[in-house]
Order: structure tokens, then C-alpha cells, then sequence
């Protein structure tokens, strides 16, 4: 039994939740949970109260062993109060304390003479320094990094000092979950940008470099190979390893096309990109030299259109801009005539200047009628397309939740929205509900399982890519598996639940809470 068991052990032996366990020794439930499953070593403080709490010894606790003296004497130690039981706080024994000091000691010397001799050298000295560090170092924690979806913004734009996308009407997401010890970053990516576009943004953004394009890429559409300049990293030290050798991931978390981007920056940075690496030589990209999977640790996506949304066969085309703007903006309040000129376009690649009163006339011209924008990744035949150029990295979790605010008429396979649906989505979660195209001579075939829908994602493409493998999730999966996609139940909501758009607060936090846990419980690479 190791340590994280015994631990589990001894909690359930004394009646306490994780959560009632933590409160008692003043610290998270993450940490408690992290503990059970060996993530991360509860440190000299907590061991001693722990102790004293579960009444045995420090060395029991620690190791599974009770020591000589105790063994010798017969005694056995009468369980020990729980704070709620006696009042009290549970005292430091001085003499395990001691026992704990003389056992680190012992184990730093036995390495000093040891790891020169086993790590090969003259005298040793940086592996043993980073043995070392690797024993006594506790787990560093992945930041979660926010990527939205089309149409939307991130903490540095302008748009979210008068409505926040992670949070809307439920308070921002992003400060509440940093009030909880989770450490949260939400990238601002080119808002109609396409996937491909927006992942070197994110890649940008991430490593706080310049965007890069690539040649390849620029070349075949007609921009500039470089973008903007990002001084400060979102994730200071993203991909760099800790004095123990552990090394900084991150946890990308994508609403709507946000997740389409992730999937793609993820399989960029593991298998790189042929074209790019050839016409970019020694200058290429980072990002597409492959090999960097692991810098993700999971993959979760909120109402993602994978395989594409019918909303843009139901939609006039020269209207896409402004429906998905004014889904958005209607959230703070706003309106899309008065109030574009907020949203920062990220379009200077392509000779599109944001803060104009004609941005959006613009975009809806000669840059939506090509295929280097979220309007063609989006449709079916574009999502396909994508697709063919995303593969899931063995070493990332990947997790989807798909909502649905739909409901079938009576006798008839048509969709209707529900009436708790965000106003400005029904008309469109109506004309989705409705369509279906047999005849159609495009790559996809749409047929009547397309029809329950989000308002603006239908369900049956939120849930996962098509043509990858996947699992639906369930509570007694003992152990889950990298590389597949893990599909949780359809949950009721429209596409603006999951960001805070006008839902319940409390629900909303303990939605991203509660996944939060799953993915830091999860078994690591290092």
C-alpha cells in the first residue's frame, strides 16, 4: 500500500470526506485529493497533523511501518480525536518531527555517496543536485489557459472591461477559480481567424514570441508571414522543466471554436508540419518542428463544433459576423452596431485595421470569401477538412462536453428550442432543428441526427471528432487512458451555458470546479 492509499485509508477509517479532512488541517481539497493519488507528497506539517489525527505514528503514515520502540513495547495507539470531536486542533509531535529529520538526513547522505557513483563522472554534482530536487520537490501546478471561441475575446481585450467572456453574467471565471489556488490564463486570439491561424497566435501568446504564420501557410493565402509581438508569456516557463525535472504543462480548456484551435496547436506542436519545416528551413517555427506534445497535459472542449456546425447552411453568409457578434454581445448588453469597434479584430496579417467603423464590412467581404477564416473551419466540409489535419497526441488527455437546448416535436424528427434558451439563439436553434440535406452534393451528408442542437453548434459534432476514437465517460472508469477522447453526457443548456451567459453562478463554478478536480487527479507524465 502506498502512501496516497494508506492516506485514503485512514481518512475513510475516521468517517471524513476529502473535504472535511482538508478543512481540518487548513488546506484545499485539491491538495487532499492530490495526495490519495500519489500527484503530489503532503509536506513535514501536514504529515505530523495527519498523524495525530488518524493516531498513528509518522513513520506508519509514511511508510507503513511502525517503529522499533513502539513495535517492542505492545502498545497500541488509541485513535486520536477528530477537531470536530475534541475541540482542538491537533498538535506537532516534536519527536516524530526529529524522527522525520534523522530519516531526510540519513536518505541525503546515502545519495550524496551513492548517485556520483551510479550517474557516472568525476564528482557528480548536477545529478545528484537534480535527484535531489526531484525527491523533495512537490508537484508544480499546470495552469488552465482559456481559449474562446469565434467572435470572442480574452482578458487583455478591450471588450471584457464591460463583459467578460469566461464569466458573462455569471462574474468572471477566470478570478474565481484564481481565488480557489488554481493558477488561470485566458488567451485573446484573432476572433474570425482560422484555426490554423489562431493556434500560432495561441503558440505566440503562450511562449510570449512572435507570431509566426508560417511561410508555407502565408504564401498560399495571400499575408503576412509575421504577426504581432508577445514580450510576456501568458505561461511563464511553458515547456521548460523545474530544478526537479518536472516538466511546465498546461491544461487548454477551448469553448466553441476555441476547441477546434487547441486540437490543432496540440497535434502542430507533436507532429510539427512538413510543408513549413521545407519551405521554412532553418527558419522555421518552433511550433511546426513537432516533437512538444507533452507540453499539454489535457485536452477539454465546450460545445466545440469538431466536425463542423449547420448553422452555416441555415445562415445568409454575409450575416455570419454579425449573428455570432450579436449571440455575444447581447450577453453584456450591448449592441454590435455601437460597440465593434471594441472587439481588437487581430487581422493586421491581412491589411485589416481594428477600431474602423467598416471592420466588420470588411470581414464579411473579400477575407470570408476565402478559406483562411473560422467561417469555412466551421462549416461541415471545412471542419472535414480541418480534421484530415489533426491527430489526437498519445500523451493528452482529452475530454468534451456537448449541451443541447433542443427538444424533438412530437412525431416528427424536427428540433424546437426549449424555452430556457438564450433569446437571440432561438431563431437559429430553430433553423437548425429543422434542417437536414440528403441530396446534398457537399463532403458531409446531413442528416436528421444533426438536429439537436445549441443554439449555434449542433450536438452530434460538439461530442467529438468523427473520425477519432472515443469513449463515453463515466464515474466508474477505474482508469483513464491518453490519446482517446472521453465524452460526457449530453447536458442540458444552451451554446452560452457553459461560459456563464445568463446561467446560475454557482453552477457555473462548480461546473469548471469539479472538472478542474477530475483532470488534477489524473495520473502524470513527467
Amino acid at each position: 500500500m502506498n502512501l496516497g492509499e494508506r492516506i485514503c485509508e485512514l481518512r475513510k477509517a475516521k468517517g471524513l470526506s476529502q473535504e472535511e479532512l482538508a478543512e481540518l488541517l487548513g488546506v484545499s481539497r485539491q491538495s487532499v485529493s492530490k495526495w490519495e493519488t500519489d500527484t503530489a507528497v503532503p509536506d513535514t506539517e501536514n504529515a505530523v497533523a495527519m498523524s495525530r489525527l488518524f493516531g498513528v505514528t509518522t513513520d506508519f503514515l509514511l511508510t507503513g511501518q511502525q517503529s522499533n520502540t513502539e513495535a517492542d513495547s505492545g502498545k497500541v495507539t488509541k485513535p486520536a480525536l477528530t477537531e470536530k470531536e475534541s475541540g482542538v486542533k491537533p498538535m506537532k509531535s516534536k519527536l516524530s518531527m526529529k524522527k522525520i529529520i534523522a530519516i531526510a538526513v540519513a536518505v541525503c547522505v546515502a545519495i550524496a555517496v551513492i548517485v556520483p557513483l551510479s550517474l557516472g563522472g568525476c564528482d557528480g554534482e548536477e545529478g545528484s543536485s537534480g535527484l535531489l530536487g526531484a525527491l523533495v520537490e512537490e508537484d508544480v501546478d499546470y495552469t488552465y489557459v482559456l481559449v474562446h471561441g469565434m467572435g470572442g475575446w480574452g482578458e487583455g481585450s478591450e471588450m471584457n472591461t464591460l463583459s467578460a467572456y469566461w464569466g458573462s453574467s455569471s462574474g468572471s471565471i477566470s478570478a474565481y477559480l484564481r481565488t480557489q489556488g488554481i493558477e488561470v490564463a485566458e488567451a485573446n486570439v484573432g476572433p474570425f481567424s482560422s484555426a490554423w491561424d489562431r493556434a500560432c497566435e495561441l503558440y505566440a501568446q503562450l511562449t510570449g514570441t512572435t507570431v509566426d504564420y508560417g511561410e508555407a501557410h502565408s504564401k498560399a493565402h495571400g499575408h503576412d508571414r509575421y504577426g504581432r509581438e508577445y514580450t510576456t508569456a501568458l505561461v511563464d516557463g511553458w515547456g521548460t522543466k523545474t530544478d526537479g525535472g518536472q516538466l511546465r504543462k498546461v491544461n487548454l480548456i477551448g469553448h466553441s471554436f476555441g476547441g477546434n484551435t487547441i486540437r490543432l496547436l496540440a497535434s502542430l506542436l507533436e507532429y510539427g508540419d512538413e510543408a513549413e519545416m521545407s519551405a521554412s528551413g532553418e527558419n522555421c517555427s518552433p511550433l511546426f518542428t513537432g516533437g512538444k506534445g507533452e507540453y499539454i497535459n489535457s485536452i477539454t472542449t465546450l460545445c466545440s463544433p469538431h466536425n463542423g456546425s449547420t448553422l452555416f447552411n441555415v445562415v445568409d453568409h454575409g450575416k455570419i459576423v454579425e449573428t455570432a457578434l450579436s449571440v455575444l454581445f447581447a450577453t453584456g448588453g450591448l449592441s454590435v452596431a455601437s460597440n465593434s469597434t471594441l472587439l481588437d479584430f487581430q487581422l493586421e496579417h491581412y491589411g485589416i485595421e481594428s477600431g474602423n467603423s467598416n471592420t466588420i464590412s470588411l470581414v464579411n467581404g473579400s477575407f470570408s470569401e476565402g478559406t483562411d477564416n473560422a467561417f469555412y473551419d466551421l462549416s461541415p466540409d471545412g471542419a472535414a477538412e480541418l480534421n484530415q489535419k489533426i491527430q489526437t497526441v498519445d500523451s493528452i488527455y482529452y475530454f468534451s462536453y456537448a449541451y443541447c437546448t433542443t427538444e424533438q416535436v412530437p412525431y416528427s424528427t424536427i428540433q424546437i428550442p426549449t424555452s430556457s434558451t438564450l433569446a437571440v439563439l432561438m431563431p437559429v436553434a430553430t433553423l437548425i432543428g429543422m434542417y437536414s440535406d440528403y441530396t446534398s452534393e457537399n463532403t458531409v451528408s446531413i442528416d436528421n441526427s444533426w438536429r439537436p442542437n445549441d443554439g449555434l453548434v449542433n450536438v452530434v459534432s460538439a461530442q467529438y471528432p468523427s473520425d477519432e476514437v472515443h469513449i463515453d465517460y463515466t464515474e466508474d472508469i477505474e482508469e483513464l487512458e491518453r490519446g482517446c477522447w472521453y465524452v460526457f453526457p449530453t447536458l442540458d443548456g444552451d451554446h452560452g451555458t457553459p461560459i456563464g451567459m445568463h446561467g446560475n453562478t454557482d453552477e457555473t463554478r462548480s461546473f469548471y470546479m469539479t472538472h478542474i478536480e477530475l483532470v488534477d487527479s489524473l495520473p502524470r507524465i513527467k
